[in-house]
């Protein structure tokens, strides 16, 4: 006999209230089943996970994220699922049942629980915002009503894969910097807190005036010894913050701007925003979704602020009736070509396919910075290395040449 488990279920009944309570069934194929039976309409089912005390103890947030690349293998494999001719219930089914992560599966279980008792997909998908982002919610919807849902999901999947393969080449060329720094703090605190204090011992004893860098370093090791402790609870403690405030609107409306204007890696952050910020639009419209309704998406998904206000100059003046490329002209963020390839785009009715040739555009672009800041940025990293463990060896070193005008 299979083991039964108790799960929670929320159901409509006959007058549409929603009723709640517990069952114990084999699986939440039977639990449905069940309920239906009893005349109820499934809205949610989830297991109930025990322990000998009767509680559900989770962790909250461990692994509770769905990745981008999920999201665009998930929409892949339900278009051609669709496309085969496959029900959209059994479709959902088959993703729910393969899926490792299993927030996802637990998701996509309500889901496919919803739109059998009659609710839209994209209705479903919008009830868990955290899991489903609004351009692909507001796609789905254009897929929807027009019939070639199929279709959509290609386009979200292929949007999706150009979004990680474009954050996969940024990781790449910001990784090595990364190690190289991390590295360099770790061997620099090594030294502080280790080796410096060693030296600074058998320099007080031979007694004499130590040179200027040398007194430095030993002042810096004798500071971190007493610092070390605050320093790494202020560096959590910022962390958190951090995560808790990057996304507000008032931080970022101060760190996009400086973020374009940084040295070198400013044009690549701005020609990553540029290559969302089309790639993105340029979807939306291509799926049937409302030019007013994708420039209020975009905004909000395009990752930089200069960017979205810009993109809220353009909503306003198509509201107007007015041009969609003129506001783009007056932010320096949208370079000449951009603003003029989309005019002949607007002229054309083709909007859409040269939003995409654009994206494309940046794209190349971005990778063939990446590339060039990857060979700047290894040698560069290596000389700041050199150069860091070097002058502090030489520090050390320096009253060493003394030592035996002491011992004289």
């Amino acid at each position: 006999m299979a083991s039964t488990a108790t799960f929670e279920y929320a159901v409509r009944d006959r007058a549409g209230q929603i009723v709640t309570g517990k069952i114990d069934a084999e699986s939440t194929a039977a639990v449905a089943a069940k309920l239906k039976s009893m005349g109820y309409a499934p809205v949610k089912i989830s297991a109930v996970r025990n322990t000998g005390l009767q509680m559900d103890l989770k962790l909250p947030k461990l692994g509770a994220k769905v990745k981008l690349k999920e999201l665009a293998v998930f929409s892949r494999q339900f278009s051609t699922m669709i496309n085969s001719g496959l029900s959209m219930l059994r479709a959902l089914s088959i993703l729910e049942e393969q899926q490792p992560n299993k927030t996802f599966s637990a998701v996509l279980t309500e889901i496919r629980l919803e739109v059998e008792a009659g609710s839209a997909l994209s209705v479903s998908m919008a009830r868990n915002p955290d899991i489903f982002p609004p351009l692909m919610v507001n796609m789905i919807k254009a897929g929807e009503v027009g019939g070639f849902l199929d279709k959509v999901l290609v386009q979200i999947a292929d949007n999706y894969e150009s979004e990680v393969k474009l954050r996969g080449k940024v990781k790449s060329a910001m990784t090595y910097p990364v190690v190289v720094l991390v590295m360099a703090i770790v061997m620099t605190i090594g030294m502080l807190l280790f080796i410096v204090p060693t030296f600074a011992g058998l320099f007080t004893s031979l007694g004499g005036e130590l040179p200027a860098p040398t007194q430095i370093l030993v002042n810096l090791s004798a500071f971190l010894k007493v610092a070390i402790l605050p320093l790494i609870v202020m560096g959590v403690a910022g962390s958190i913050v951090w995560r808790r405030v990057k996304h507000r609107d008032d931080v970022r409306n101060v760190l996009d701007p400086i973020k374009l204007k940084v040295p070198i890696f400013g044009n690549l952050f701005r020609k990553i925003a540029l290559a969302r910020f089309c790639r993105n639009l340029g979807t939306m419209l291509s799926s049937g979704v409302p030019i007013l309704q994708s420039l209020d998406i975009v905004a909000d998904t395009s990752g930089n602020m200069v960017v979205a206000k810009a993109v809220r100059d353009v909503q306003e003046s198509v509201r107007r009736g007015e041009s969609l490329t003129e506001p783009l002209s007056k932010h320096d963020i949208f370079p000449p070509m951009v603003t003029q390839m989309l005019a002949v785009g607007e002229d054309t009715g083709a909007l859409d396919t040269m939003l995409h040739k654009i994206s494309d555009f940046y794209d190349q672009e971005v990778e063939a910075t990446t590339d060039q800041l990857t060979a700047l940025i290894e040698p560069l990293m290596i000389a700041v290395l050199g150069g860091l463990v070097g002058s502090m060896i030489v520090a050390l070193y320096m009253p060493i040449f003394k030592i035996f005008d002491l011992i004289k």
